[in-house]
Protein backbone atom coordinates (compact mmCIF):
# COMPACT_ATOMS: atom_id res chain seq x y z
CA UNK A 1 0.00 0.00 0.00
CA UNK A 2 3.00 2.25 0.64
CA UNK A 3 4.06 1.95 -2.88
CA UNK A 4 0.30 3.03 -4.21
CA UNK A 5 0.80 6.27 -1.88
CA UNK A 6 4.19 7.11 -2.46
CA UNK A 7 2.91 7.07 -6.47
CA UNK A 8 -0.32 9.30 -6.00
CA UNK A 9 1.66 12.25 -4.03
CA UNK A 10 4.31 11.77 -6.43
CA UNK A 11 2.57 12.77 -10.13
CA UNK A 12 1.27 16.18 -8.59
CA UNK A 13 4.47 17.16 -6.62
CA UNK A 14 5.95 17.12 -10.54
CA UNK A 15 2.80 18.83 -11.56
CA UNK A 16 2.98 22.30 -9.50
CA UNK A 17 6.86 22.41 -10.14
CA UNK A 18 6.20 22.14 -13.69
CA UNK A 19 3.65 24.65 -13.38
CA UNK A 20 5.35 26.49 -10.90
CA UNK A 21 8.25 26.82 -13.74
CA UNK A 22 5.89 27.76 -16.61
CA UNK A 23 4.52 30.38 -14.32
CA UNK A 24 8.07 31.66 -13.29
CA UNK A 25 8.83 31.82 -17.59
CA UNK A 26 5.22 33.97 -18.17
CA UNK A 27 6.22 36.27 -15.65
CA UNK A 28 9.81 36.69 -16.73
CA UNK A 29 9.10 36.42 -20.86
CA UNK A 30 5.32 38.13 -20.80
CA UNK A 31 4.19 34.17 -22.13
CA UNK A 32 5.73 31.90 -23.84
CA UNK A 33 8.71 33.29 -25.95
CA UNK A 34 8.86 33.14 -30.11
CA UNK A 35 11.69 31.35 -30.23
CA UNK A 36 9.80 29.00 -27.79
CA UNK A 37 6.69 28.80 -29.96
CA UNK A 38 8.64 27.81 -33.01
CA UNK A 39 10.60 25.17 -31.73
CA UNK A 40 6.93 23.90 -30.80
CA UNK A 41 5.83 23.93 -34.27
CA UNK A 42 9.13 22.75 -35.58
CA UNK A 43 8.41 19.48 -33.46
CA UNK A 44 5.32 19.14 -34.94
CA UNK A 45 6.25 19.29 -38.72
CA UNK A 46 7.31 16.00 -40.63
CA UNK A 47 10.81 15.76 -41.77
CA UNK A 48 9.72 16.29 -45.90
CA UNK A 49 12.08 15.59 -48.80
CA UNK A 50 11.05 16.75 -52.25
CA UNK A 51 12.03 16.94 -55.68
CA UNK A 52 11.28 17.00 -59.11
CA UNK A 53 11.92 14.13 -61.69
CA UNK A 54 10.58 14.62 -65.46
CA UNK A 55 7.18 15.67 -65.78
CA UNK A 56 6.66 14.95 -61.27
CA UNK A 57 7.41 15.99 -58.34
CA UNK A 58 7.79 13.97 -55.91
CA UNK A 59 7.17 14.63 -52.10
CA UNK A 60 8.66 12.18 -48.82
CA UNK A 61 6.90 13.15 -45.42
CA UNK A 62 7.82 11.35 -42.20
CA UNK A 63 4.85 10.81 -40.73
CA UNK A 64 6.08 8.00 -38.34
CA UNK A 65 2.71 5.79 -35.90
CA UNK A 66 -0.29 7.64 -38.19
CA UNK A 67 -3.14 5.67 -39.63
CA UNK A 68 -3.96 6.81 -43.61
CA UNK A 69 -7.14 8.05 -42.38
CA UNK A 70 -5.70 10.10 -40.34
CA UNK A 71 -3.38 11.98 -42.95
CA UNK A 72 -5.46 15.04 -44.75
CA UNK A 73 -3.28 16.16 -48.37
CA UNK A 74 -5.20 19.42 -49.69
CA UNK A 75 -3.92 22.06 -52.44
CA UNK A 76 -4.70 25.44 -52.47
CA UNK A 77 -3.29 27.62 -55.24
CA UNK A 78 0.06 26.11 -55.25
CA UNK A 79 -0.02 25.61 -51.45
CA UNK A 80 0.54 21.36 -50.69
CA UNK A 81 -0.27 20.96 -47.19
CA UNK A 82 -0.05 17.49 -45.21
CA UNK A 83 -1.98 17.22 -42.11
CA UNK A 84 -1.85 13.76 -39.67
CA UNK A 85 -2.65 13.51 -35.93
CA UNK A 86 -2.33 10.36 -33.62
CA UNK A 87 -3.34 9.37 -30.70
CA UNK A 88 -1.56 7.13 -28.22
CA UNK A 89 -2.80 5.39 -25.26
CA UNK A 90 -0.59 3.89 -22.28
CA UNK A 91 -1.75 2.20 -19.46
CA UNK A 92 0.62 0.79 -16.48
CA UNK A 93 -0.82 -1.67 -13.84
CA UNK A 94 0.53 -2.02 -10.29
CA UNK A 95 -0.24 -3.98 -7.45
CA UNK A 96 -2.29 -1.20 -5.53
CA UNK A 97 -2.61 1.50 -8.83
CA UNK A 98 -3.64 1.88 -12.33
CA UNK A 99 -1.85 5.28 -14.46
CA UNK A 100 -3.03 5.94 -17.75
CA UNK A 101 -1.83 8.13 -19.87
CA UNK A 102 -2.76 9.89 -23.44
CA UNK A 103 -1.24 11.43 -25.83
CA UNK A 104 -2.26 13.29 -28.96
CA UNK A 105 -0.09 14.52 -31.28
CA UNK A 106 -0.80 16.89 -34.79
CA UNK A 107 1.84 17.24 -37.48
CA UNK A 108 1.20 19.75 -40.74
CA UNK A 109 3.78 20.92 -42.95
CA UNK A 110 3.38 23.31 -46.34
CA UNK A 111 4.93 23.65 -49.41
CA UNK A 112 5.00 25.66 -52.41
CA UNK A 113 4.41 23.86 -55.77
CA UNK A 114 5.76 24.89 -59.12
CA UNK A 115 4.05 27.50 -60.86
CA UNK A 116 1.44 26.45 -62.84
CA UNK A 117 0.43 23.02 -60.68
CA UNK A 118 -3.36 22.18 -60.11
CA UNK A 119 -2.91 19.67 -57.73
CA UNK A 120 -5.01 17.33 -60.22
CA UNK A 121 -3.99 13.95 -60.56
CA UNK A 122 -1.86 14.11 -57.07
CA UNK A 123 -1.01 10.25 -55.75
CA UNK A 124 -0.74 9.46 -52.10
CA UNK A 125 0.85 6.37 -50.70
CA UNK A 126 1.98 5.50 -46.81
CA UNK A 127 4.11 2.79 -46.03
CA UNK A 128 6.22 2.26 -43.15
CA UNK A 129 6.03 5.86 -41.78
CA UNK A 130 6.53 7.23 -44.87
CA UNK A 131 3.59 9.40 -46.69
CA UNK A 132 4.69 9.77 -50.88
CA UNK A 133 2.62 12.07 -53.19
CA UNK A 134 3.77 12.13 -56.57
CA UNK A 135 2.38 15.53 -58.35
CA UNK A 136 1.69 16.19 -62.33
CA UNK A 137 3.38 19.25 -63.03
CA UNK A 138 3.29 21.48 -66.08
CA UNK A 139 5.88 20.63 -68.86
CA UNK A 140 7.01 24.10 -68.56
CA UNK A 141 8.06 23.55 -64.50
CA UNK A 142 9.48 20.45 -65.15
CA UNK A 143 13.25 20.36 -64.96
CA UNK A 144 15.34 21.45 -67.65
CA UNK A 145 19.35 20.21 -67.81
CA UNK A 146 21.83 23.14 -69.02
CA UNK A 147 25.00 22.22 -70.63
CA UNK A 148 27.72 23.27 -68.73
CA UNK A 149 31.12 25.13 -71.15
CA UNK A 150 34.42 24.29 -70.19
CA UNK A 151 36.50 27.77 -69.46
CA UNK A 152 38.15 27.50 -73.22
CA UNK A 153 35.16 27.30 -75.31
CA UNK A 154 34.00 31.32 -76.19
CA UNK A 155 31.96 33.74 -74.72
CA UNK A 156 34.58 37.13 -73.08
CA UNK A 157 37.53 34.88 -72.39
CA UNK A 158 40.75 35.59 -72.80
CA UNK A 159 41.03 34.92 -76.63
CA UNK A 160 38.51 37.90 -77.04
CA UNK A 161 40.53 40.68 -75.54
CA UNK A 162 44.14 38.91 -77.12
CA UNK A 163 42.08 39.51 -81.00
CA UNK A 164 41.67 43.50 -79.69
CA UNK A 165 45.50 43.81 -79.06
Amino acid sequence: MANALQERHTAPALENVRREFDDLIDRFLGGTPRSMQRLNALLNEPAIESYVEGDKMWVRAEMPGMDPKDIEVTVNGNMLTIRGSREERHEEKGRDFLHREISHEQMERSIMLPPGTTGEGIKASYKNGILELTVPIPKEASTKKVQVQSGNGGGNGSNASSKNK
